[in-house]
Order: structure tokens, then C-alpha cells, then sequence
């Protein structure tokens, strides 16, 4: 399972009309839509809007990670992939593109890309917590405890509330009983989360 933070809702900021050309700002009018019925949880309606035309060409970037999003919503992960990687060829480094990439490469069993994306965004984006968090998630799925609590330690040093978070995520319970991992918690949160046994709860995951 991954980790709650994900789940925040991913906003797309669009450039105004005021620095557009007429036809562009019909383009804006058209993808701010889009982007309405994605916050409002319908990401069928933002694909029929994100169809309705053959092509983004004045905001390629907005429209394939509206098309993303919306695919990921819809649990069709692949076709999310492919609007998500033609998203991050004009923006690599965006932590929105980053986040959603990683949820739908876990899905698809392709963890070592899921890590990548998320390497990569941190490097540009060394203050975001959630960067942090979603990658110490993925190195503990890969087992590497080493580099999940290093990525852990820097996400609960940016957010500390994170750490109440961490009994309760179970993408942890594959390195929940090294010692390495136990010392950061116990360290962090001054032994008030449980984290000696493996959560067996299940929710919706990033």
C-alpha cells in the first residue's frame, strides 16, 4: 500500500489568458474545465473534454497531465503512463508528473521506474516532503532499508506530523522490524507510534 500523502489532490497550474493568444485562451478555457471535473472527481467527464480534439498543441504539458491524472483515477494505469512520461519530456523534474508517475509504475510492477521518477523530482525538489516520503515508501518495498530511512528521516524533517503516519503505512512493513528503521522512529516520535508490528489494514494506496 502506499502512503496517504499521495492521495492529495494534484492541481494543474495554467498559465493565464492574459499572456495567450485568442485561440490559446479558448485552449486554457477548455483544459481549466478539464481540470474543474478532475477536482470534482470526475475524470470521465475531464477525458471527454481532453478527446474532444486531436491535439494540446499550444499546452502539451497541462493537457497530457490532465490526461494522466484523469486515466489514473480511472484505474487505467497504463494509458496513464503514457500521457504522464509525455508530460515529464517537458517538465522531468515536476513533483506532480513525479507522484502520479510512481503510483501507476507500482502498479504495473515496474518499482525500479516508480524509484527513478521519484529520484529524479527529489533532486530538483529537495524541500517537498511528499517527494521524500513516496521514496523511502519504494526503497522499503525494494528492500533497501538503508536509503528508506534516509528518505524518511529527510521527509520528517521537513513535516514531522509525518511520522504519525508511519504505523499505519504498510509499503513499511517489509523493513518495520530492522533496527535501523525502529531506532528513526523511536527517535522521531519519542516511542509514541507502534511500529513493532506489521499494519494489516487495508485502504486505498497512492
Amino acid at each position: 500500500m502506499d502512503n496517504i500523502l499521495e492521495l492529495a489532490p494534484v492541481n494543474v497550474t495554467m498559465r493565464g489568458p492574459d499572456v495567450m493568444t485568442v485561440t490559446n485562451d479558448l485552449t486554457w478555457r477548455r483544459l481549466a474545465e478539464a481540470e474543474g471535473f478532475l477536482t470534482l472527481g470526475m475524470p470521465a467527464k475531464t477525458l471527454a473534454i481532453m478527446n474532444s480534439r486531436a491535439n494540446w498543441a499550444s499546452m502539451p504539458f497541462e493537457a497530457n497531465l490532465l490526461a494522466g491524472l484523469a486515466h489514473r483515477e480511472l484505474n487505467d494505469f497504463h494509458a496513464a503512463i503514457i500521457h504522464l512520461e509525455k508530460a515529464a519530456k517537458f517538465q522531468p523534474s515536476n513533483p506532480d508528473v513525479a507522484l502520479a508517475l510512481g503510483w501507476c509504475y507500482k502498479r504495473t510492477n515496474r518499482l525500479a521506474q516508480a524509484i527513478d521518477s521519484l529520484t529524479r523530482a527529489v533532486l530538483a525538489n529537495q524541500s517537498e516532503p511528499i517527494l521524500h516520503y513516496n521514496l523511502a515508501c519504494y526503497w522499503s518495498l525494494a528492500g533497501n532499508v538503508s536509503k528508506s530511512v534516509e528518505h524518511l528521516k529527510l521527509s520528517l524533517r521537513l513535516q514531522p506530523e509525518i511520522i504519525y503516519m508511519v504505523a499505519g503505512e504498510t509499503d513499511f512493513d517489509t523493513i518495520r522490524t530492522d533496527p535501523v528503521f525502529q531506532a528513526l522512529i523511536h527517535l522521531e516520535s519519542g516511542d509514541q507510534v507502534q511500529v513493532n508490528q506489521p499494519n494489516k489494514r487495508t485502504r486505498r494506496g497512492k
